[in-house]
């Protein structure tokens, strides 16, 4: 089990976090846009609205309806900053890295695949020694 599915099994132990699914409107908004669409409108949304130092709004800065990413944001506690430090453990304070950034778009990613109903691909097998 990754880190990934930990962290995503915890969400789903979450009455609140758990309550969030994709909607028709959301779903088709995917499908219709793609998954690299979708994920580079994630890593939009996540460096203006989540990444700075003090986000504008923050706490109120991701919409409950909308985007599959908002969705997602709610759903996985990427929504805040403070849902981030609770949930996640990234503190409120400084600016998100790049590699906190990705971690979090790969996150909410791995979050509408399931909701879409896409499996990942298998890891690659290992080159033979």
């Amino acid at each position: 089990m990754t880190d990934q599915d930990q962290i995503l099994g915890r969400l789903a132990r979450s009455a609140f976090r758990s309550r969030f699914r994709l909607g028709r409107k959301q779903r088709r908004y995917a499908d219709a846009r793609g998954h690299e669409t979708v994920a580079a409108h994630a890593r939009d949304f996540i460096a203006a609205r989540l990444a700075p130092v003090e986000p504008p709004n923050d706490g109120r800065q991701t919409p409950m309806r909308g985007h599959p990413v908002f969705i997602a944001q709610h759903a996985t506690a990427c929504c805040c900053r403070s849902c981030l430090q609770k949930w996640h453990g990234i503190p409120r304070g400084r600016a998100l890295d790049a590699a906190q950034q990705a971690q979090i778009v790969d996150l909410l990613m791995a979050w509408i695949d399931r909701e879409m109903g896409f499996r990942p691909p298998p890891p690659p097998a290992r080159p033979a020694e």
